[in-house]
């Protein structure tokens, strides 16, 4: 089955913000739902605007998950639950890989143990780590780095 990546579209957006919701209710089982709401509200509000966001779409230009890129660092990949081991996740860091090359950073939740695995078995080692995630908020997050 083909997978196409395009460029972030505006009528895709709220497609977008309901993969994120999904995916973080899945995934993201330490955050309370004032969490998920405050966080919503920043994803929903104009953070797709402010990354290079790549889409992975099926050939009826469904989208199955998205990347958002800052220069080399993954600020947000998220895939449908419905789709998730399904290879979209990689599909999308080697899209990244092919437009950054190969030096790519991504802070991951200290919590979600899927993310750190799925990002130690792309190859990712960890380089650091925050108490606190960019919003300040007490969710520590780990540094990784891909180095090929």
């Amino acid at each position: 089955m083909p997978h196409d990546i395009i460029a972030y579209r505006e009528e895709n957006h709220d497609q977008l913000v309901d993969i994120w919701l999904r995916a973080v209710r899945q995934t993201h089982t330490f955050l309370s739902e004032e969490d998920i709401q405050f966080y919503h509200h920043i994803v929903s509000n104009g953070a797709f605007r402010e990354l290079e966001v790549w889409v992975e779409c099926t050939e009826l230009q469904e989208p199955t998950g998205f990347i958002g890129l800052d220069g080399q660092k993954i600020e947000m990949l998220f895939v449908d639950p419905e789709r998730h081991r399904q290879g979209t996740g990689s599909r999308l860091i080697k899209h990244a890989e092919k437009i950054k090359g190969t030096h790519l950073k991504v802070d991951v939740n200290e919590q979600n143990e899927k993310a750190h695995a799925f990002y130690r078995h792309y190859g990712f080692k960890q380089t650091g780590r925050s108490a606190l995630d960019g919003s300040g908020r007490a969710f520590p997050l780990l540094h990784m780095e891909l180095n090929k």
